[in-house]
């Protein structure tokens, strides 16, 4: 039996019930590491895939959160599954070559009283210098809570 390529196998299980879990496992089967975010295609044709990850403790960070890891992965799918439903079979695409990821404030925020969001833009450049993959993480800022020093402890 010959191995129908992703797209094909796509649009043969995308309509049936349960054909996007299946397509979506055997997705991870092909690809192990995509498995670790629990991937479900969405949408898939050529120029457009959308896939969802549920939040789960196996995509969370130290604070409960989805990883950018898992994040980046879940980014690694959407485009690999685009790739292969749009670039034809006349043709192979591959990923690039050595990176370097840049992550730079255009100005350092007021840090007050009150927590605040801080998109913090991230640009991953080849090894030529172009940029391949951008990325804004959100992270969440507050002040830290208060400290007693040693001198300020009651020891009633």
């Amino acid at each position: 039996m010959v191995a129908l390529s992703t797209y094909p196998l796509w649009r043969r299980l995308a309509g049936k019930p349960g054909g996007k879990q299946l397509f979506s496992a055997a997705m991870c089967l092909r690809v192990p590491y995509f498995g670790t975010v629990l991937p479900t295609v969405r949408e898939l044709r050529p120029g457009h895939c959308s896939v969802t990850a549920p939040k789960w403790w196996g995509v969370h960070n130290h604070i409960r959160t989805f990883h950018a890891i898992a994040a980046c992965n879940l980014a690694e799918i959407a485009m690999g599954m685009l790739a292969e439903a749009t670039v034809p079979d006349s043709h192979r695409w591959l990923p690039g070559t050595g990176l370097q990821a840049i992550a730079e404030l255009p100005e350092i925020p007021p840090f007050g009283a009150d927590g605040f969001d801080l998109p913090v833009p991230v640009r991953i450049l080849d090894s030529r210098g172009d940029t391949v993959v951008t990325a804004t993480i959100t992270i969440w800022v507050t002040p830290r809570k208060r400290q007693l020093g040693f001198a300020e402890r009651s020891f009633s």
